[in-house]
């Protein structure tokens, strides 16, 4: 298995998560487009990117923006969010030497992104989603992308690789499970958000297994609410997890939001060795 690291809020600069990377053994990092130095303006300068990445021997993976919403009602929202995949997409595709040199092969280059839940109306007895209420426009607009990325993509060895969260809503599993009908998606299972929710998502996730290529991996509890632990400070089952990760041929992310609790779980990875 390949082991990277995500973007640290400690690190100001890409030289300082590179510096990071490097000296703790890892294959890669996975850039970000939540911080302001990994907006896609920054991305595209891609000579400088892959200049760095060369030498210090890595590669690059990419989390989309959390707010990124496909689906928005307002049409001019929504397409300057499939603009920014489409530019990102075109940023990867120029990042995937990269990974071809310092990487493995067998895994597609990922672009990370998160299910945007919409907003939701507060009745007296209930609330009530807006694209559940609105299935058929929400879904409208998953096919549109759905087509657009099949064309961006092409014969890329890239894949969009949708991460669990805070627990999966029923419409959006519909529209995962239509996009995973399309060969450029595929899951990324996020093992400290599933146990922080109490496993909700692992039925989920279990039962298109054959779609899983990306994991983030930290430690997490639910009682307290928690992840983004350290390797081995929380309650989850990380053998099991990791043999499953391994078994599926997924890249893994070490996503702690700390240099500290990184540096811990690479000694865990050690010490399992």
């Amino acid at each position: 298995m390949q082991f990277g690291m995500p973007t640290l809020i400690e690190n100001k600069t890409l030289e300082e998560n590179i510096s990071l990377c490097k000296r703790l053994g890892l294959k890669f990092i996975e850039l970000n487009m939540n911080f302001p130095e990994y907006q896609i303006e920054k991305l595209e300068q891609t000579n400088l990117l892959i200049k760095a990445a060369n030498e210090a021997q890595i590669y690059y993976t990419i989390h989309l923006d959390e707010n990124l919403n496909i689906a928005d009602f307002n049409s001019l929202v929504r397409g300057a969010y499939l603009e920014t995949v489409r530019r990102t997409i075109k940023v990867a595709k120029k990042l995937l030497p990269l990974r071809n040199k310092f990487g493995d092969t067998t895994q597609p280059l990922t672009i990370n992104m998160h299910m945007h839940h919409g907003i939701y109306i507060t009745l007296p007895d209930r609330k009530v989603q807006m694209y559940e209420r609105d299935f058929k426009t929400y879904m409208k607009s998953f096919a549109d992308f759905r087509k657009k990325c099949e064309r961006w993509i092409g014969n890329s060895d890239i894949k969009i690789v949708i991460e669990n969260t805070d627990g999966f809503r029923e419409y959006e599993k519909e529209a995962i499970e239509f996009l995973l009908e399309s060969h450029c998606f595929a899951l990324t299972w996020d093992i400290g958000h599933s146990k922080a929710i109490g496993e909700t998502d692992v039925p989920f996730i279990k039962s298109h297994e054959y779609r899983l290529i990306h994991f983030h991996i930290h430690d997490g509890s639910e009682t307290p609410q928690k992840n983004h632990l350290a390797l081995g400070d929380g309650e989850i089952n990380l053998d099991e997890r990791l043999q499953l990760a391994e078994e599926r041929n997924a890249r893994c992310v070490l996503e702690t939001k700390t240099i500290a609790a990184l540096e811990k779980s690479v000694e865990y990875l050690e010490k399992r060795k």
